[in-house]
């Protein structure tokens, strides 16, 4: 995984290419895939804007800085 880009940190607006959605960083951490077993180091986790169910995106390069409002 590639380095970090600096728009990216907890409570920034994003958009996540991979899904089509809008997001905000929750939470940049550890996270284990259930599925592999895999750890990821810095998985971000994301919840939409004004609430709902949280996603976890193993790799940031899907993500970009949303447009503004």
């Amino acid at each position: 995984m590639s380095r970090r880009p600096s728009w990216l940190h907890e409570g920034a607006r994003i958009f996540d290419s991979a899904n089509d959605r809008e997001a905000v960083v929750q939470f940049i951490g550890e996270w284990e895939d259930p599925a592999t077993r895999r750890v990821i180091p810095e998985a971000v986790f994301l919840r939409p804007e004004g609430g709902g169910r949280e996603w976890v995106v193993a790799d940031h390069q899907a993500l970009r800085p949303a447009a503004p409002h």
